[in-house]
């Protein structure tokens, strides 16, 4: 409850109370001289009407009195309710009061208040009632036996109002029930919402009785998603190639480190065991099956291959390996278009077609990162990506690169860090071109350094117009010359 809130709960309060008092206090002047008027103007009718006139009219007053007492002290729990539990309690982590506690504070609050008043009114009223009370001991135990199940809720909701073992927006595994995020917390039970949109309702009785795996809101909870590899894959390669993955993974959490371990070594290949904690628990399911997408195109760029059990094993990896297969003269054909390798011959394209590296990449997953060590360029075969840079903490996109672009040109010739990031939007297949596949041409035909250099100057001047570079990066870079930096990076001699 905000301030203004508060204010304006306060101001409703203390003028319910000054009419509520101003009320009471008119009362008690005007109750005497009403009476006296009242058996005035009967007096020509026997004493005994009169005494039964009073006797209406004084339960009259006494009846306005108790309803006007009611609701002032009715006023002032709301006052409290709102004060308290709205207010002051709600701003602390490790307590929240829920409706269940505040109405049965009310509750109790109410029930004193009615009997302190009736007592005050009607003086003798407690005496009088008591033997209604004990004398209805056997109605009692009657209405106790078939309110069993409710009382059962209530007691059990304020043994876990107590405990607080979880909250709403938690998320909740109860076995043989369902699992979802609950939504409500009531005296009767607990409303779950199922991942399948459904409400599920269960009370507070059987709550009680049950194991609850709870999944706090504001905690990291961490996940399991298993995998196998065949035993020809190095472990070593894969521990690191599935970490990095799954770190870029949205809703995995950047605080905590992902943990790729072998499970077992079993029948057909190393079973593997991947933790992980994610941010919003609720959506877990997304967030395992997009990691274990992310794996998958991992292990196609990476040539890691799953195991498979028995006879199926050679029928699928078949399959697996046709999924992305280009032609050496497909490869060869998009590098001659692309303007960088424009100094190359033939047969040194062709040659560095054959040493090219095929990736897929999957949709939002990163091909490069800004500030990366780089020692390789990217050329678009098929799909599209975004250039990102950051500005104020924030990602923004500043180009859009499709078929036959490139990007990662300084990497490649020069080592120098990534100045930007490069997003996958669909799915991206892209041709990489490593330091150690150009090097045995440069060797051979050392004049390529020169054009190399010309073109990249040329391809530097035309993206400054594009996008902000960074100074730092390039101070060093442009001190030098690319000339000598393509030398002194692929180790050429004078």
């Amino acid at each position: 409850m905000t301030k203004s809130d508060l204010r304006k709960q306060f101001f409703v309060f203390i003028s319910m109370a000054g009419i509520l008092i101003a009320s009471l206090i008119l009362l008690k002047f005007i109750e005497e001289p009403v009476k006296s008027y009242y058996s005035a103007f009967f007096t020509s009718v026997s004493q005994d009407q009169v005494d039964v006139a009073i006797a209406l009219l004084y339960n009259f007053f006494r009846i306005v009195n108790i309803v006007l007492w009611l609701i002032l002290v009715i006023t002032f729990v709301r006052f409290i309710n709102a004060l308290l539990f709205e207010t002051l309690l709600r701003k602390t982590s490790s307590y929240e009061i829920s409706a269940l506690v505040r109405n049965i504070f009310t509750i109790i609050i109410c029930l004193v208040a009615f009997f302190v008043i009736l007592q005050t009114q009607y003086e003798g009223a407690y005496e009088k009632l008591a033997p209604i009370f004990t004398g209805s001991a056997i109605i009692g135990v009657v209405i106790g036996l078939a309110l069993q199940d409710t009382l059962g809720n209530l007691f059990a909701g304020l043994a876990m109002q107590a405990d607080q073992p979880f909250q709403i927006g938690d998320v909740v595994t109860i076995a043989d029930k369902g699992s979802g995020v609950i939504e409500n917390i009531s005296w009767r039970g607990m409303k779950i919402r199922t991942f399948q949109n459904k409400l599920l309702i269960i009370s507070n009785s059987v709550l009680g009785k049950e194991a609850i795996e709870v999944a706090p809101r504001d905690n990291l909870n961490a996940r399991l998603v298993f995998f196998n590899t065949l035993y020809a894959n190095s472990p070593a390669k894969t521990s690191q190639v599935i970490r990095e993955v799954v770190r870029q993974v949205e809703n995995v959490s950047p605080k905590m480190r992902p943990i790729v371990r072998v499970r077992n070594l079993g029948d057909n290949g190393i079973d593997w065991e991947i933790k992980y904690w994610i941010e919003d628990y609720s959506k877990f399911n997304d967030t395992d099956a997009l990691v274990r997408q992310r794996i998958w195109y991992a292990f196609q760029r990476e040539k890691i291959e799953f195991a498979y059990p028995t006879r199926t094993l050679h029928i699928e990896t078949k399959m697996q390996e046709n999924a992305f297969v280009e032609t050496t003269n497909e490869i060869f054909e998009r590098l001659s278009n692309v303007p960088i390798f424009a100094p190359l011959s033939d047969e040194e394209t062709r040659q560095l077609a054959e040493s090219s590296l095929i990736r897929v990449f999957a949709p939002g997953e990163s091909i490069v990162r800004q500030g990366q060590q780089g020692k390789s360029m990217f050329v678009i075969h098929r799909g599209s990506v975004f250039v990102q840079i950051k500005e104020e903490g924030a990602a923004k996109n500043i180009r859009k690169l499709h078929e036959g672009d490139f990007f990662g040109e300084m990497g490649l010739f020069t080592g120098e860090p990534r100045s930007a990031a490069v997003v996958v939007e669909d799915e991206t297949e892209v041709l990489e071109i490593s330091n150690l596949s150009l090097k045995p041409i440069l060797e051979k035909n050392p004049e390529l350094v020169q054009s190399f250099s010309h073109l990249i100057e040329e391809r530097r001047a035309f993206l400054e117009t594009l996008q902000t570079e960074n100074n730092n990066n390039r101070e060093k870079i442009n001190k030098a010359g690319v000339f000598d930096s393509i030398k002194k990076f692929f180790g050429l001699g004078d």
